[in-house]
């Protein structure tokens, strides 16, 4: 449980929060804009310290005097939003090379580490060779989570990656590292706005309001909640809000479906036919 308040704003960004995120699972934070998302990210990090409450990673207190936060942050990799804008070096390679290269590591295992990063985000070798600043924004995007990617650590945390993508870049960013997840076997924070990201992608979902935790569970558990959640002003999954409404409407629905799949199985002769009233 910890609490995180930003001084020069005078505003408690997150309120007596507490939950666990479990190891080897895609965890989904959902929330509206300024409900301490993005504060959660930086304090897994390190990079935020609590005023109050304590963050543990394998049960110990990051900010304790036994664990070296330098260290940490290799092992908890945080990718922010919009992490294009942060690419610096003279080459693709050279960027996702940065962090490794950080950690000491020999440069055989830097170069391998840069191919594996490259595969999982789709970045040709072609592009390898190229200044960062000549690809396009869906290509910088995949070249910063890349950067991220190579460190390989055991717990990523992605903000908002897919934001300001068309379609077919969100899918494939994420994708993507859905893919690196499941080879890897490490753990995934993935922040987002978008509901429906969220529900396709997420194991869990911890639902945030204010700075509180909403609601937090599986994706059928967090949506069978949904009245909370349109309340606090987020948005459900377009199939979740249909049930929601056809529930309004007075028909005997499970509201808590998030996917086509299984609303189209849930509908299968409740509807009613053609010509009926």
């Amino acid at each position: 449980m910890f609490t995180a308040q930003i001084p020069r704003l005078q505003k408690t960004a997150v309120d007596n929060l507490s939950f666990t995120i479990e190891q080897g699972i895609v965890t989904g934070l959902i929330g509206h804009t300024g409900s301490g998302k993005s504060t959660v990210a930086q304090m897994m990090n390190a990079l935020m310290r609590p005023t109050s409450g304590e963050v543990l990673f394998e049960g110990k207190n990051i900010w304790g005097k036994s664990v070296d936060t330098y260290k940490l942050r290799f092992r908890v990799g945080l990718v922010f939003q919009y992490p294009e804008y942060q690419l610096f070096e003279e080459t693709v390679e050279r960027d996702i090379a940065f962090g490794p290269k950080n950690m000491g590591l020999p440069e055989a295992e830097i170069k391998q580490r840069v191919e594996n990063a490259a595969q999982f985000t789709g970045l040709s070798q072609e592009l390898l060779k190229k200044s960062p600043f000549e690809l396009s924004g869906g290509q910088k995007r995949r070249a910063a989570i890349a950067g991220v990617i190579a460190m390989d650590p055991d717990v990523l945390v992605l903000d908002e990656p897919a934001a300001g993508l068309d379609p077919k870049g969100r899918a494939d960013i994420l994708g993507g590292l859905i893919a690196y997840r499941k080879k890897r076997g490490n753990t995934l924070v993935l922040i987002s706005h978008s509901m429906e990201d969220i529900a396709n992608y997420s194991d869990k979902i911890l639902a945030m309001s204010k700075g509180k935790l909403l609601s937090y569970g599986t994706p059928s558990e967090v949506f069978s909640h949904n009245e909370a959640l349109v309340a606090s002003g987020l948005m459900l999954p377009q199939v979740t809000e249909i049930l929601h409404k056809l529930k309004l409407r007075g028909m005997d629905v499970n509201q808590s479906i998030y996917t086509v799949e299984d609303a189209v199985k849930e509908l299968v002769g409740k509807l009613p036919k053609r010509g009926s009233n």
